[in-house]
């Protein structure tokens, strides 16, 4: 018989490239849950204690922030991002 792992992207979340297109992709969806699910697994790759503490967030903080439905503040989300070397950028809509 056969055993998988559960799919966790976490496994996959190791290097800048690859955490930027998975920001990314999170942000065309029109779910918002899914952008703080995503940042939350990079958050996990980098490691929860450490990325709370260079944002100057505790650790459960940290958790309820980015948990489903959360709606955390702007100014944590930059401080989030810029601890974890995330830079967000606008682009035009094309139709």
């Amino acid at each position: 018989m056969t055993r998988f792992r559960p799919f966790d992207a976490v496994d996959y979340l190791d290097d800048e490239e690859t955490i930027a297109e998975y920001i990314t992709a999170a942000l065309d969806d029109p779910d918002p849950d899914v952008f703080l699910a995503a940042v939350r697994d990079v958050a996990r790759a980098r490691g929860i204690t450490q990325v709370a503490r260079d944002a100057g967030l505790g650790r459960e903080s940290l958790y309820k922030a980015l948990a489903p439905g959360a709606k955390p503040r702007y100014d944590t989300m930059l401080r989030l991002l810029h601890a974890l070397g995330i830079k967000l950028s606008a682009t035009p809509v094309r139709s």
